[in-house]
Formats: structure tokens, sequence, C-alpha cells
């Protein structure tokens, strides 16, 4: 394709996205293989273009609280892997997870984001995950803000006790569409298991997030898929993050992928979930790399943590916290220099109630699923 056909080529599918038209996945594929400089302004001032459309210039912020690494499974590219045995495993009290919560509300962030492993604990006890939702309405109730859960599968009866405790969010990563890739992640796990949990979520009015990993084998057309199943899905929050090594993970030796790839993920999740949540993850690149991932499209700032209480992310354990870079205090200026703000608590607390209502709707009129 010469350089007159593919930019009248861009020129068409951008313009199709900014109307609102479903992309073919060739078309997908198109965007994704962008490499010009030229191209890929055109490709990110759309994308914000259209997020500006719908959110204006806000950025919501996530507070962020890991608060057990131990897991029962052995994903091939996790540090806290159930076979790795370098880690620092810990599983924080409720007193510490409430303590970090309110103190990450009071920095001013718009949602606890409860992140762990498939931690046996809150499993193979008699009462696990009634404890995991009585934590959930303690965070929720000190906090008086929404609720994101990452625990992994969970049966329909769990993710009803969750919804119950005061759950707004269930997150659950399928890291990729390609059922013979995911094989290979998601070591000795069940592709439609883990992807039916999420299904079973939104039958309990729940908000769904969905995510992709970014350079771990995958083609430009599993990634397409990807976009494709995450639509069919009706996920309220799409998420790309990119590959980084972890040491004493079968995957220790495989190399990060260039963040181009990420930041096209991001502006082509931009153009097909217009008004549905992205995030710009500090827990890669911290706050060195959010500026990108935002000029991509991305509208969400997570992995924000409160200093000094020993809490580690996921990809990089120690990126930034203990200095206090991943903060609201430590972001605002990056957003002011962008001409860009926070919005207020209030304003995402209406964007998730508006939501989950519906999913509601669609639930009592047998629409469940598919994009909106």
């Amino acid at each position: 394709m010469n350089d007159g056909t593919r930019t009248q080529k861009l020129e068409q599918v951008l313009a199709k996205a900014a109307d609102g038209e479903r992309l073919s996945k060739p078309e997908i594929i198109f965007l994704l293989g962008l490499s010009t400089e030229r191209d890929l302004a055109a490709l990110f001032r759309t994308a914000r273009e259209l997020r500006a459309r719908h959110f204006s210039n806000k950025l919501f912020l996530y507070g962020f609280v890991y608060f057990s690494t131990w897991c029962r499974n052995d994903c091939a590219f996790c540090y806290y892997r159930k076979s790795n045995d370098l880690p620092h495993r810990y599983r924080k009290t409720d007193e510490e997870i409430v303590e970090a919560a309110v103190s990450l509300a009071e920095s001013g962030v718009h949602l606890i984001d409860l992140t762990l492993g498939e931690d046996p604990f809150y499993r193979h006890r008699g009462n696990g995950i009634q404890s995991l939702a009585e934590l959930v309405g303690k965070v929720k109730s000190q906090t008086g803000l929404p609720v994101m859960i990452s625990p992994g599968v969970l049966s329909k009866r769990g993710l009803a006790q969750l919804a119950e405790a005061g759950a707004d969010w269930y997150a659950c990563y399928q890291e990729t569409h390609n059922r013979q890739l995911f094989k290979s992640l998601r070591l000795n796990q069940s592709y439609d298991r883990r992807y039916l949990s999420k299904k079973q979520a939104v039958e309990q009015h729940l908000l769904i997030e969905e995510g992709i990993l970014a350079g771990v084998g995958e083609s430009l057309a599993d990634i397409a898929d990807s976009l494709n199943s995450m639509q069919e899905l009706g996920a309220h929050q799409v998420r790309v993050m990119s590959f980084v090594p972890q040491a004493g993970s079968s995957m220790s030796a495989w190399p990060t992928p260039d963040r181009l790839k990420e930041l096209k993920i991001i502006a082509v999740m931009r153009l097909l979930f217009p008004n549905r949540l992205i995030p710009a993850s500090l827990d890669v690149d911290g706050v060195e790399g959010a500026q990108a991932r935002i000029n991509a499209g991305a509208n969400v700032i997570t992995s924000l943590i409160p200093p000094q209480l020993g809490l580690a992310g996921v990809a990089q354990s120690s990126k930034g916290i203990e200095e206090g870079h991943r903060t609201v205090r430590g972001i605002l200026p990056i957003l002011e220099g962008m001409n860009l703000t926070a919005a207020t608590a209030e304003e995402y607390k209406a964007w998730v109630e508006k939501e989950r209502a519906s999913v509601s709707l669609m639930h009592s009129t047998g629409e469940l699923g598919g994009a909106r």
C-alpha cells in the first residue's frame, strides 16, 4: 500500500470510528499496524477527541490496595505464581486494608481497587468468600467510594455475595482471547470458566473490567479478536498492560515489548469503546509513562498507592511507591500540564450509578452482553 492510499484509508477508518460506526477486524488490524509518525499522530488525536467528546477534560483516579500475594495459580508471566520462591508473601489484615483504603480516599481517589491473587485463604475456609465480602462491605462503608475487586475466578454464588456486600466492579483479565496462547500463559486454567465468570458477574449487576497483556506472543489478529470479545462481553472498563519479565517466572527471559504497542492498543480501544473507561496504569512504568498513555486516549489513572504502607505492585513491585510518586498529589501536576483535570468523586459515582442502572435494565429485559 503506497503512502497516498494508506493515508486515504486511515482517514476513512478514523472518520468511521468518529461517527460511532463499528470497525471491522481488518480495519482494527490496519490501525494496530500503523507505524509512521504522521499516521500515529492522527490515530492518537482521534482517540483524544473521542475521549473529550464523552468525558470532557476529566480523568478518574483509582486507589490500589494489593492485599494478598498468595495465589493458587501458576501463571507463566506472574511473579506471584505459586511455584516461585522469590517473592515476599503477605496477607494484610482487614484493619490494615481498611486503613490503606481510608488513606487513599482522603487523598482524593475515586475508587478503591482491592486486588489479590487467587488466595486459598479466601477459598478453602468454610467462610472464605464471605470473609472477602465482609471486607468489601467494610471498605465501602468506611470510604464511601465505589469498590472494585479482583479475586480471580469465582462461582456465581461467590459473585452474588460480593455484589450483595456492595462491590461495584469485578475485574478479571483474560490476558488473551487466543485459546492456545491462554493455555500457555494461564497454566492448567479453564479459558471458558474464566470468561463465564465475567458473564455471571454482569448477571449480578456488577460492572466488568476486562484486560489483555501486550507482548506475550500475540498477533495483531489476536489483539483484534480480544477487542471484539470485549465488545461482545459488554465490558465497562478495558485495559492493556505491557508484559514485564518477572524473576522466577517461566517467562523471565522474555523481553518486554516496545511501549508503542500498548499505546496503539489504548488508542484503538478508545475508538472502539468511546464512552468506556480505559486505564493508564502506573504499575508498569510509573508516573513517567502516564502522559503517553493519556495522550493515547486513556481516561483513568490506576494503581495510585499510599506510600509507606508496604503494599507491593503487580508488574513493578516497588516502582515509585515509597517515594510517594504514585499518589494523587504526584499525578495532579501532570494532568494540569496536559490541560486536563481530575474529576470529582461525585462525578465518578454518577458514572458508575448510570452504568449499573443500565446493566440492571439490560438484565431485566434480557439484553445482557453485547457492545453498547
